[in-house]
Parts: C-alpha cells; structure tokens; sequence
C-alpha cells in the first residue's frame, strides 16, 4: 500500500462538541500518525500521515465528524508521506 499524508481544515460547529477527541480516537483506529488542533479561526487542523486508502477513510469521516458537530466545508491537501510522527495527538495552541 502506498503512503501518503492529508493536510486538513475542517470549518463549521467544530469546537467544543469533542471533535479532536474522537478524530484523535478514529485516527489511531485507522493506524495513523500526525495531530489535530483547535485554530483561531474557530476550524478544526488535522495533519495525518499513513496508507493512502485508510487516509481516504480519515477524510470520508470527517466530512462528517462526531455526533453534535456540523461540518460545513473540509479544505483537503494531499502530499508525500514524511514520516515525522510516531504517534496521533491532540495538539493545543
């Protein structure tokens, strides 16, 4: 399977309603590696690296997100693999 790595910004009724909680949740059960993190716009940053067919997965939930989100628009940038994670965190500004 190929690698790949998926750069996103995830914008509507995303903060406070566990939106990084459970994307840090669906992201390990996928076996990814990378971060998410609240951004002062008021969206949701994801960085994800991993096999390009569970990435697609990764990004098929998030236009969706957890129960009590709305999601608006998902910004989608795909790229190489670059493996600088190890693990899947929630990142704080």
């Amino acid at each position: 399977m190929s690698k790949g790595r998926v750069h996103l910004k995830i914008h509507g009724k995303v903060q406070g309603v566990f939106f990084r909680a459970t994307a840090k949740e669906k992201a390990e059960e996928l076996g990814l590696v990378g971060w998410v993190k609240n951004n002062p716009e008021g969206a949701v940053e994801i960085i994800a690296e991993g096999d390009r067919e569970d990435l697609e997965s990764y990004v098929t939930w998030c236009n969706s997100g957890p129960r009590n989100s709305r999601v608006d628009n998902v910004s989608v940038k795909w790229g190489n693999c670059e493996e600088e994670f190890e693990e899947f965190k929630i990142e704080y500004i």
